[in-house]
């Protein structure tokens, strides 16, 4: 999909479909200009058919009149309710119709004394548009229909060229990690999941470096290691290094949950929706597309990104409930429940990055808990953090992106629930009680007083019963978390 920027006359544009916004309870599509006496009562038709809401699309010819051979007017809603996330929802609904209706291309305008200024809307429309045109095919005889280009007309934006370049490079990031976190877990292996970093490293000169199983265990990554005995396909520890900031400044460091398949191990999990557990995965993904996009936009800081990789089967050399495990920092888990095996993975990546990057801050994504879905629901992260400066500007970029987040407490109350009486932690809390933080509680343990967030992303990472339709996220891995990060990012 090519997407350009120009600053010719809505109306004298020649364009397959001319696409216009209109409010609720207006009479009015913003930007269009003075429309023609012999169609204008045909667009007035049409915003009468949309009232405005969101979503609401219709479309009138306009019979070779002037130059836009059709108008389309498109819904966004009250103006008191109008936000950058409904701009992106509804340009992804505009997007969508356009391909049905098998056009080459298409133009949106945005005009100026928009509700949401120019340069603000221009990313939204970039986004809904472009990812609304995601579909996971790769299996599919049938490919997905071709996407249409966009000319994006802006009356005074000098600036809209290259922010339409930056939203589509953090959009490319959020599709990368769609498509291999939707990816079957036959094909999907730790191993390939590290052959996806050592593609995006060589492509856009990252660093990368993989250990692999042997040099685990004799490293000590006890947690990485007694997760992925049972499974033939060996764990990794995959690492990305973006050095584009000053040598002497410390980097941010971003790790990333890889389950590539998560049977629950000897603690099976019920059979009931276990193929969704493909994307278990979705933490170590959404730090590849972050790196990816990191690299491509030459942000000048330093990033790390790493991603603990396993499969968890319940093979004859798995590990148990009543074994207890010494992690990479040293200190040990007994482990109650071999499904809850994303946290030991995450200690040990947590503690290598400490130890090894001596970070400014680190950031962790993970499916980690049901409760979190529980808590939340399916269109809410679970935020924890030792750092309430760094929550906050992360909370900041939450609002900007609609990648919406909740935080959550932890004090020595949820540290003292997971006390072991044989270990230094148990892998469990005690009972149901707090399990988003009980295991949050278990990943502080691993940071101790660097500035760390947590994302458990259990019920955003995909498309579940409950999540909330929109255009721009179709069925399957969102990418939940690359928009957010990659703007937090930016911010440094």
């Amino acid at each position: 999909m090519k997407i350009r920027s120009e600053s010719a006359k809505p109306l004298k544009k020649k364009t397959s479909v001319l696409c216009a916004f209109v409010l609720e309870n207006s009479n009015e599509p913003l930007g269009l200009g003075k429309i023609n006496e012999k169609i204008n009562s045909s667009v007035k038709d049409a915003i009468k058919e949309t009232k405005g809401k969101i979503g609401g699309i219709s479309i009138v010819s306009t019979l070779g009149i002037i130059p836009p051979k059709n108008i389309l007017i498109a819904g966004l809603g009250p103006k008191n309710k109008l936000s950058t996330d409904v701009l992106r929802n509804v340009s992804g609904k505009i997007t969508q119709k356009i391909r049905s209706m098998g056009l080459p291309e298409f133009s949106i305008i945005v005009p100026s004394g928009f509700p949401i200024d120019s340069n603000s809307s221009i990313s939204p429309i970039v986004e809904g548009s472009i990812l609304s045109m995601y579909s996971f095919d790769s299996y599919k005889k049938e490919k997905s229909e071709k996407s249409p280009n966009l000319s994006i007309l802006v009356s005074n934006s000098q600036n809209a060229q290259k922010i339409i370049s930056k939203a589509e490079i953090v959009s490319q990031g959020v599709i990368y990690a769609r498509s291999i976190g939707n990816l079957p877990p036959n094909d999907c292996s730790p191993s390939r999941l590290a052959s996806f970093a050592n593609a995006i490293a060589t492509k856009n000169r990252l660093k990368c470096k993989i250990i692999s199983k042997d040099e685990l265990r004799k490293k000590g990554f006890g947690g990485i290691s007694a997760v992925g005995r049972g499974s033939k396909n060996e764990p990794k520890l995959i690492i990305l290094e973006h050095n584009k900031g000053k040598r002497n400044d410390k980097p941010v460091v971003l790790v990333g949950k890889a389950v590539t398949f998560d049977t629950g191990g000897i603690s099976l999990k019920p059979g009931d929706k276990m193929d969704e557990m493909k994307f278990d995965k979705c933490g170590g993904c959404t730090v590849l597309g972050i790196m990816k996009a990191v690299s491509e936009l030459k942000l000048q800081i330093n990033v790390v990104g790493i991603i603990p990789s396993v499969e968890n089967m319940p093979g004859s050399e798995s590990y148990r409930p009543g074994d207890i495990v010494r992690l990479y920092s040293g200190k040990t888990a007994e482990i109650l429940n071999t499904d809850a095996e994303g946290r030991l993975i995450l200690a040990d990546a947590l503690s290598y990055g400490i130890k090894q990057y001596s970070p400014k801050s680190i950031i962790d994504f993970a499916t980690l808990t049901g409760a979190c879905i529980v808590a939340l629901g399916n269109n809410v992260a679970a935020l924890v953090s030792n750092n309430q400066r760094l929550s906050e500007k992360i909370k900041k970029s939450s609002e900007k992106t609609s990648e919406e987040i909740w935080q959550l407490p932890i004090n020595d109350d949820y540290m003292d629930m997971i006390k072991s009486n044989v270990a230094d932690m148990r892998n469990i809390g005690m009972g149901r009680a707090a399990g988003t933080i009980t295991a949050a509680a278990f990943l502080a343990n691993a940071v101790d007083e660097t500035p760390w967030a947590h994302l458990d992303i259990a019920g955003t990472a995909w498309t579940q019963d409950a999540s909330k339709k929109k255009s721009y996220n179709p069925k399957g891995a969102t990418g939940f978390g690359v928009r957010l990060i990659l703007d937090y990012l930016s911010t440094l």
